[in-house]
């Protein structure tokens, strides 16, 4: 550490004691960079009373931290709130931030000392005489380098009667700092979309339009615009428009940008700068070609998904129900099919709306998610299991189950094209075949109606293919005749479905602990038990049948025990590997400070597109020498369980589920590739040429 920066500390250390006798009772935190304080604007407080906080960051002399968008590296400030019953805080309220190039980088965050503004509300009724506010903040403070800290900071305030509570010392501080908030931008404003820029068109008064130096525009979301470029300015009449160059998402149909406007204007008495909130949205005509190129590119997505491995084994049931069907009632076969493609649209819908919810409340979701809940994993596991063993014939329901039997045009044959259509959209979740990704990333950032829509399409391409076939007649000459063969058919699709339960409980494995997966293997057995206890009790008597009722009822207790005792593993996927590094920010930007090139895997172990590509790809001796000749960093993030940190960079990039593979080259300068789903050797190989071609062009006497 330089002298200069431990005589700063020691010298906010010695003013820090100096007036903490004047403040309610505070617990600050002090790194070697930066000296983090909970603050507020009211000495003491009262019930129902709204006042501001706010966590100041007081940093050594060099160094900086970020914005809500860090811009091309570093990560935004987080507060996790510990206070007492019936508090309440608001979202973080950011200043605008600054400029802060990094060579060819360019990040957006604070220096010196930042100030992240809270409203906290006390509740109505509060009985006891002094509140404690405690938050736990995580930042990344950087210079050359970028470290990590963390810290729980404390302020308690005294309770007093109404009328009577007091500004504070820093009361001041937090109203200058509340200037510095983007206020609701007054005047109209759209953007122009095009294929590599971006004007963001602004109808001024003529006043402002004489008095405006410069500005530029900061954007809540990464990849939207290139941080680094030059944004150009351009003032006529009353008519404000900045240039912005399309960032790594520009693959990516637009509707809207959001972000911070800040502008200087020159006044008579000295300029000032002032900072507005945009929400600008595509023209019309812009808004409605991206609506219709998402909602093809989703209805493709869906027709995909039929080959995709999740969804053979359920799907190898509805063409053997198709075969038996058409074959004997085409009227049928049709009714089926429309009961079929049904099924699978009121399954996209309600994970629509599921996952719209949760967006509304803030949770940090995407494609797939279902899967990262253990006992949605083993209760999709008991329920293939169930149904491999219908089909091995280990017991029997009704007269026919999911249309397969001999009565076709009993009742269940209608219920079981529905439930198959259920069944194919939940194994269908794990996977994301091409096309998906941008599809589903681009409707959970729009309006519930276009959301809705694009998953709806989503359902309609997974369900097409089998809805045509329903509905040719003149196909169904073609189909064989049902007979003796489709029992044995039958019994061969068990097997692919064992073999889904094998992979769940795979997955599981990653989920929890050892002694939790043996019980979830356990429930296997006891399930195949019962099912077997129950089937050959039936016609036995009412003794018998009771005894077979009772020990399904049983098992099913216990299998609820077994839920409840479900635990995490201690540790799981993400282990450090002898060929890969698992993926944080913080290693990442190492790597790059170093020149290294870095291939991220963004996988889960839930994910078969990924683990296939992972085996047959990104595994191959091919590739994984050539990562180490040319002395790639390869890095994966496990997106198994729920994290936050991963579903940020997905958002990212347009994507709301795995698998996302992204190459950052050598040279920063160069943009970071984003390699397609489905993943081959040469695709990779073209890459690594790629990048080794430019390097060496730019460098042509360093060795690769």
């Amino acid at each position: 550490m330089r002298l200069s920066h431990l005589i700063l500390i020691v010298g906010l250390a010695c003013f820090h004691s100096a007036v903490a006798a004047d403040l309610p009772n505070a617990v600050d935190v002090v790194t070697p960079h930066v000296r983090a304080s909970l603050v507020s604007d009211r000495d003491s407080i009262e019930a129902g009373e709204s006042f501001w906080v706010a966590v100041h960051f007081d940093i050594i002399e060099g160094w900086h931290t970020y914005w809500q968008n860090p811009g091309d590296s570093g990560n935004a400030p987080r507060i996790h709130w510990r206070l007492p019953p019936g508090f309440t805080a608001s979202e973080i309220h950011w200043p605008y931030p600054t400029r802060l190039p990094v060579g060819p980088l360019m990040n957006y965050g604070y220096s010196d000392e930042a100030w992240l503004l809270v409203r906290m509300t006390a509740p109505d009724v509060i009985t006891s005489e002094l509140a404690t506010l405690n938050a736990d903040v995580h930042w990344l403070v950087c210079q050359e380098e970028c470290i990590p800290e963390e810290g729980r900071l404390s302020l308690t305030l005294a309770v007093t009667d109404p009328g009577t509570s007091h500004p504070s010392q820093w009361q001041a501080d937090l109203q200058r700092v509340q200037q510095h908030l983007p206020q609701a931008i007054p005047w109209p404003s759209r953007i122009d979309v095009h294929e590599d820029s971006i004007a963001l068109q602004i109808q001024i008064d003529k006043a402002l339009a004489k008095q405006i130096q410069d500005a530029y525009f900061y954007p809540y979301s990464y990849g939207l615009v290139e941080h680094a470029a030059p944004q150009l300015l351009a003032v006529s009449g009353q008519q404000m428009a900045l240039q912005l160059r399309r960032g790594e998402l520009k693959a990516r149909p637009l509707q809207s940008l959001r972000g911070v406007l800040v502008f200087s204007e020159q006044l008579p008495d000295g300029a000032v700068t002032r900072a507005f909130e945009v929400n600008s949205l595509a023209t019309a005509a812009a808004s409605a070609r991206a609506v219709w190129l998402v909602l093809a590119f989703a209805l493709l997505g869906g027709l995909l998904l039929n080959v995709m491995p999740c969804v053979f084994p359920i799907l190898s049931l509805k063409a053997l129900s198709i075969v038996q069907t058409a074959a004997q009632s085409p009227k049928l076969a049709r009714r089926n099919g429309y009961v079929f493609t049904l099924g699978v649209l009121v399954s996209f819908a309600l994970i629509a709306g599921t996952l719209l919810i949760l967006r509304a409340g803030g949770e940090a979701i995407g494609w797939g998610f279902q899967l990262q809940s253990p006992l949605f994993v083993l209760a999709l596991t008991w329920l293939i299991f169930v149904m491999a063993l219908l089909f091995s014939g280990v017991w029997s329901f009704g007269e026919n189950w999911m249309g397969v039997g001999q009565h076709l045009t009993a009742r269940r044959s209608t219920s079981g094209a529905f439930f198959t259509g259920v069944l194919a959209v939940i194994v269908a979740t794990p996977c994301t075949a091409p096309f998906m990704g941008t599809a589903i990333g681009y409707a959970l950032s729009q309006s519930p109606h276009v959301s809705m829509a694009v998953f709806l399409c989503l359902g309609l391409g997974m369900a097409l293919p089998w809805l045509l076939i329903s509905m040719w007649p003149g196909l169904s000459s073609y189909l064989p005749r049902p007979g003796a063969w489709m029992e044995r058919v039958k019994q061969v699709l068990a097997f692919p479905l064992y073999a889904t339960v094998a992979w769940l409980l795979w997955v599981l494995a990653q989920q929890i602990s050892p002694q939790a997966l043996l019980y979830a293997q356990l429930s296997l057995v006891g399930i195949a038990l019962g099912l077997w206890f129950w089937q050959n009790t039936r016609g036995s008597g009412h003794a018998w049948q009771h005894a077979g009722s009772a020990s399904l009822a049983l098992i099913f207790v216990l299998m609820v025990v077994l839920a409840l005792r479900l635990q995490p593993a201690a540790t799981t996927a993400g282990s450090p590997q002898a060929d890969w590094k698992p993926y944080n920010t913080a290693n990442l930007q190492h790597y790059r400070d170093q020149g290294k090139a870095v291939l991220v895997n963004f996988t889960a172990a839930w994910c078969i597109t990924c683990l296939v590509n992972e085996k047959v790809v990104l595994a191959s001796d091919e590739i994984r020498t050539e990562l180490r000749e040319r002395s790639i960093i390869y890095m994966k993030g496990d997106w198994t369980n729920r994290d936050p940190t991963i579903t940020r960079v997905l958002e990212q990039y347009g994507r709301s589920g795995v698998p996302l593979y992204l190459y950052f080259p050598r040279d920063p300068e160069r943009n970071i590739s984003v390699l397609p789903n489905i993943l081959t050797r040469d695709v990779v190989l073209q890459v690594f040429e790629t990048d080794a071609a430019q390097h060496n062009d730019k460098q042509p006497g360093e060795t690769i």
